[in-house]
Protein backbone atom coordinates (compact mmCIF):
# COMPACT_ATOMS: atom_id res chain seq x y z
CA UNK A 1 0.00 0.00 0.00
CA UNK A 2 1.53 3.27 -1.09
CA UNK A 3 0.37 6.29 0.88
CA UNK A 4 -1.42 8.79 -1.29
CA UNK A 5 -0.13 12.33 -1.58
CA UNK A 6 -2.31 13.82 1.07
CA UNK A 7 -2.60 17.27 2.52
CA UNK A 8 -1.73 17.45 6.20
CA UNK A 9 -1.24 20.21 8.71
CA UNK A 10 2.31 20.48 9.98
CA UNK A 11 3.06 23.27 12.45
CA UNK A 12 -0.07 25.10 11.30
CA UNK A 13 0.86 25.07 7.60
CA UNK A 14 -0.74 22.92 4.92
CA UNK A 15 1.78 20.53 3.50
CA UNK A 16 1.69 17.56 1.15
CA UNK A 17 3.40 14.29 1.94
CA UNK A 18 5.36 14.83 -1.27
CA UNK A 19 6.90 17.90 0.41
CA UNK A 20 8.70 15.73 2.94
CA UNK A 21 12.36 15.18 2.11
CA UNK A 22 12.74 12.11 -0.10
CA UNK A 23 14.56 9.94 2.49
CA UNK A 24 11.88 10.69 5.09
CA UNK A 25 9.01 10.07 2.68
CA UNK A 26 10.62 6.83 1.49
CA UNK A 27 11.33 5.53 5.01
CA UNK A 28 7.80 6.33 6.19
CA UNK A 29 6.18 4.82 3.10
CA UNK A 30 8.26 1.67 3.43
CA UNK A 31 7.45 1.35 7.14
CA UNK A 32 3.75 1.78 6.46
CA UNK A 33 3.86 -0.69 3.56
CA UNK A 34 5.52 -3.29 5.79
CA UNK A 35 3.32 -2.90 8.86
CA UNK A 36 -0.04 -1.27 8.00
CA UNK A 37 -1.97 -4.56 7.97
CA UNK A 38 -0.81 -5.56 11.47
CA UNK A 39 -3.09 -5.07 14.43
CA UNK A 40 -1.56 -2.21 16.40
CA UNK A 41 0.67 -1.14 13.49
CA UNK A 42 1.73 2.18 15.01
CA UNK A 43 4.62 0.91 17.13
CA UNK A 44 6.11 -1.28 14.38
CA UNK A 45 5.83 1.66 11.95
CA UNK A 46 7.54 4.05 14.38
CA UNK A 47 10.31 1.53 15.09
CA UNK A 48 10.87 1.00 11.36
CA UNK A 49 11.06 4.76 10.72
CA UNK A 50 13.52 5.27 13.57
CA UNK A 51 15.59 2.27 12.46
CA UNK A 52 15.81 3.76 8.96
CA UNK A 53 16.40 7.42 9.87
CA UNK A 54 17.73 7.34 13.43
CA UNK A 55 14.71 9.32 14.65
CA UNK A 56 11.02 9.92 13.94
CA UNK A 57 10.81 13.30 12.21
CA UNK A 58 8.00 15.46 13.59
CA UNK A 59 6.97 16.34 10.02
CA UNK A 60 6.26 12.66 9.36
CA UNK A 61 3.70 12.24 12.16
CA UNK A 62 0.77 13.55 10.15
CA UNK A 63 1.50 11.20 7.26
CA UNK A 64 1.82 8.24 9.63
CA UNK A 65 -1.42 9.23 11.35
CA UNK A 66 -3.34 9.64 8.09
CA UNK A 67 -2.04 6.35 6.71
CA UNK A 68 -3.02 4.42 9.84
CA UNK A 69 -6.35 6.22 10.31
CA UNK A 70 -5.20 7.81 13.57
CA UNK A 71 -5.03 11.39 14.74
CA UNK A 72 -1.74 13.25 14.73
CA UNK A 73 -2.21 13.67 18.49
CA UNK A 74 -2.37 9.89 18.97
CA UNK A 75 0.86 9.38 17.04
CA UNK A 76 2.56 12.30 18.81
CA UNK A 77 1.44 10.91 22.17
CA UNK A 78 3.07 7.55 21.48
CA UNK A 79 6.31 9.12 20.21
CA UNK A 80 6.61 11.36 23.25
CA UNK A 81 5.51 8.71 25.77
CA UNK A 82 8.20 6.15 24.91
CA UNK A 83 11.74 7.27 25.72
CA UNK A 84 13.07 5.07 22.93
CA UNK A 85 11.77 7.34 20.18
CA UNK A 86 13.78 10.42 19.20
CA UNK A 87 12.27 13.48 17.53
CA UNK A 88 15.64 14.82 16.35
CA UNK A 89 18.61 13.15 14.71
CA UNK A 90 20.98 11.60 17.24
CA UNK A 91 24.65 12.40 17.54
CA UNK A 92 27.21 10.35 15.68
CA UNK A 93 27.30 8.02 18.70
CA UNK A 94 24.49 7.26 21.12
CA UNK A 95 25.68 6.54 24.66
CA UNK A 96 23.15 4.73 26.83
CA UNK A 97 23.59 4.42 30.58
CA UNK A 98 21.63 1.67 32.30
CA UNK A 99 19.31 3.01 34.99
CA UNK A 100 17.85 -0.32 36.14
CA UNK A 101 17.96 -1.17 39.82
CA UNK A 102 20.91 -3.56 39.62
CA UNK A 103 23.10 -0.97 37.89
CA UNK A 104 21.93 1.74 40.29
CA UNK A 105 22.98 -0.45 43.21
CA UNK A 106 26.43 -0.70 41.64
CA UNK A 107 26.99 3.03 41.07
CA UNK A 108 25.02 4.04 37.98
CA UNK A 109 23.60 7.20 39.59
CA UNK A 110 27.07 8.59 40.23
CA UNK A 111 28.02 7.63 36.68
CA UNK A 112 24.96 9.49 35.33
CA UNK A 113 25.94 12.63 37.23
CA UNK A 114 29.49 12.38 35.93
CA UNK A 115 28.39 11.76 32.33
CA UNK A 116 26.01 14.71 32.31
CA UNK A 117 28.66 16.99 33.77
CA UNK A 118 31.43 15.89 31.39
CA UNK A 119 29.19 16.07 28.32
CA UNK A 120 27.39 19.24 29.40
CA UNK A 121 24.02 17.75 28.47
CA UNK A 122 21.12 15.89 30.04
CA UNK A 123 19.47 12.67 28.93
CA UNK A 124 17.84 12.91 25.47
CA UNK A 125 20.22 15.68 24.42
CA UNK A 126 23.13 15.86 21.99
CA UNK A 127 26.43 17.62 22.49
CA UNK A 128 26.83 20.89 20.61
CA UNK A 129 29.39 19.31 18.26
CA UNK A 130 26.87 16.59 17.30
CA UNK A 131 29.18 13.82 18.48
CA UNK A 132 27.30 12.26 21.40
CA UNK A 133 23.66 11.75 22.34
CA UNK A 134 23.08 10.65 25.94
CA UNK A 135 20.15 8.38 26.67
CA UNK A 136 18.90 6.38 29.64
CA UNK A 137 18.11 2.72 29.17
CA UNK A 138 16.31 0.54 31.66
CA UNK A 139 18.22 -2.72 31.33
CA UNK A 140 21.04 -3.86 29.15
CA UNK A 141 20.91 -7.44 30.44
CA UNK A 142 24.31 -7.10 32.09
CA UNK A 143 23.00 -6.84 35.63
CA UNK A 144 25.78 -8.60 37.50
CA UNK A 145 28.44 -6.35 35.97
CA UNK A 146 26.97 -2.87 36.41
CA UNK A 147 26.99 -0.09 35.91
CA UNK A 148 26.69 -0.84 32.21
CA UNK A 149 26.99 1.48 29.23
CA UNK A 150 26.10 0.79 25.61
CA UNK A 151 27.82 2.87 22.94
CA UNK A 152 26.25 2.69 19.53
CA UNK A 153 24.44 -0.56 18.83
CA UNK A 154 27.13 -3.02 19.76
CA UNK A 155 29.67 -1.75 22.30
CA UNK A 156 28.50 -2.98 25.70
CA UNK A 157 30.78 -2.03 28.58
CA UNK A 158 30.60 -3.38 32.13
CA UNK A 159 31.68 -2.03 35.50
CA UNK A 160 32.00 1.46 34.06
CA UNK A 161 33.58 3.93 36.44
CA UNK A 162 33.77 7.68 35.77
CA UNK A 163 37.41 7.24 34.69
CA UNK A 164 36.51 4.41 32.29
CA UNK A 165 33.59 6.47 31.00
CA UNK A 166 36.00 9.29 30.12
CA UNK A 167 38.20 6.86 28.18
CA UNK A 168 35.21 5.40 26.34
CA UNK A 169 33.97 8.89 25.56
CA UNK A 170 37.32 9.89 24.07
CA UNK A 171 37.18 6.86 21.76
CA UNK A 172 33.51 7.45 20.86
CA UNK A 173 34.15 11.07 19.93
CA UNK A 174 36.89 10.13 17.47
CA UNK A 175 35.03 7.19 15.91
CA UNK A 176 33.23 7.74 12.60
Amino acid sequence: MKPAKINVLVDGAKRKSADLPAPVRQAVAQAIDMHHAKHGALLPVLHAVQDALGYVPPDSLALIAQSLNLTRAEVHGVVTFYHHFRSAPPGRKVVQICRAEACQALGARALEVHAKKVLGIDFHETTSDGAITLEPVYCLGNCGCGPSVLIGDDELHARVTPALFDELLKTARTAP
